[in-house]
């Protein structure tokens, strides 16, 4: 059974970064594309940014320039490095890949984002 689980989230003040860790029980190479996807209370879930296998990102308008997507395939492990936050990034952070067998995802991680 393919697992994802994700780490990093917390709480965080306006303006600071935090890093999300998404590690993969599996090569990450056989998950195209990755990515993140979150969800505030009240709120439909949203995608943040993607990444292919290849390297090509792709983000969600509220969050380009700020946020960073990135891949360690020989770690397994899929990353969204998060600066400027705000608190409208206040959400649970899910992270997901496209397997041959359909869509994983992983529990998800609380980012907070208040004074």
């Amino acid at each position: 059974q393919v697992q994802l689980v994700e780490s990093g989230g917390g709480l965080v003040q306006p303006g600071g970064s935090l890093r999300l860790s998404c590690a993969a029980s599996i090569s990450i190479t056989s998950m195209n594309p990755m990515g993140w996807y979150r969800q505030a209370p009240g709120k439909e879930r949203e995608l943040v940014a993607l990444i292919s296998i290849g390297g090509i990102t792709t983000y969600g308008d509220s969050v380009k320039g700020r946020f960073t997507i990135s891949r360690d395939n020989t770690k397994n492990t899929l990353y969204l490095q998060m600066n400027s936050l705000k608190p409208d990034d206040t959400a649970v952070y899910y992270c997901n890949g496209n397997y041959w067998s359909g869509h994983v995802w992983g529990q998800g991680t609380q980012v907070t984002v208040s004074s």
